[in-house]
């Protein structure tokens, strides 16, 4: 997700003419935090196990960002028809992806993804029990660990979409709170993921660390 305030989509022209870039509303925070305790509610009615990913966790957290896009929703794929249908039942439409590995739906005019798919790994169960219990505009919602969070933000990040300024306010919040070590093992095949590492502890961040030998023999 990109979190720029001064991100665009396309939509159609008035008039029929083709396609026209618009800039986003400055903040459309509220208004995702209204679809994410509306959303929340149901899935805490399901009993389904589920955890806030993405940017409205790094909120939860207390990350200064701006909620621009979506609310995130991770859960697992075998319950994601239950989910559906509680959902539909509410009066929430979704929207059938070209994706396998999440559903979107809409409701107030802001978009839900259920995401059963963190950085190519599905959702387990064992990842949703360790999410933390915090306040989310007076709701307690689960929200996904904090190493985890970074995890799979690291994780997902490529040649294509390599974002480090939206990920550094992250890191530096849930520093105190994320285990370093774990993230650096599971992230260690990933080289955009490495070298944001890297960069934390040339920030101060991050203690420096030396490379393992490894490391130091992948990179030769």
């Amino acid at each position: 997700m990109n979190l720029m305030a001064h991100a665009t989509h396309t939509g159609d022209a008035p008039g029929g003419g083709g396609r026209v870039a618009e800039a986003l509303p400055p903040d459309h925070t509220q208004a995702i935090l209204e679809v994410t305790k509306e959303v929340g509610a149901v899935l805490k009615g399901s009993g389904c196990p589920f955890a806030l990913v993405g940017s409205v966790a790094a909120y939860a957290y207390g990350i200064p960002v701006r909620l621009q896009h979506d609310a995130d929703f991770a859960l697992r794929a075998e319950d994601s028809e239950t989910v559906v249908q509680l959902l539909r039942d509410r009066g929430i439409r979704i929207v059938d992806p070209p994706e396998d590995w999440l559903v979107k739906a809409r409701s107030g005019g802001e978009q839900i993804d259920l995401i059963f798919s963190l950085a190519g790994r599905p959702v387990t169960r064992e990842l949703l029990d360790r999410a933390w219990t915090l306040p989310v505009d007076s709701v307690h919602l689960p929200v996904i660990d904090p190493t985890d969070l970074m995890t799979c933000r690291l994780a997902a990040l490529s040649e294509h979409h390599c974002d480090y300024g939206a990920l550094l306010p992250v890191a530096r919040g849930l520093r105190e709170r994320v285990d370093w070590d774990r993230v650096r093992e599971e992230t260690r095949d990933h080289p955009m993921a490495v070298a944001f590492l890297y960069l934390l502890g040339l920030l101060g961040v991050l203690p420096q660390t030396e490379p393992t030998r490894e490391e130091a023999d992948r990179r030769d």
